[in-house]
């Protein structure tokens, strides 16, 4: 069985909006678990360099 918390997590408007349109493309049941593969897919990334120091600010000025 899968050992799931509820947590409370502060991100952009548009990181919400994008979470659920990939719900909905892909028939997943609510945007957490689209957040949760996102999250599994960085965390078997074999270049973790790649995920945390790639600059990737898409709403910065």
């Amino acid at each position: 069985m899968k050992d799931k918390i509820n947590a409370s997590l502060e991100i952009e408007r548009v990181q919400q909006e994008w979470l659920d349109a990939m719900a909905r493309k892909y028939e997943l049941p609510d945007p957490a678990k689209a957040l949760r593969i996102v999250l599994n897919h960085a965390r078997t990334s074999a270049d973790e360099k790649a995920v945390f120091e790639t600059v990737r600010c898409l709403g910065c000025d």
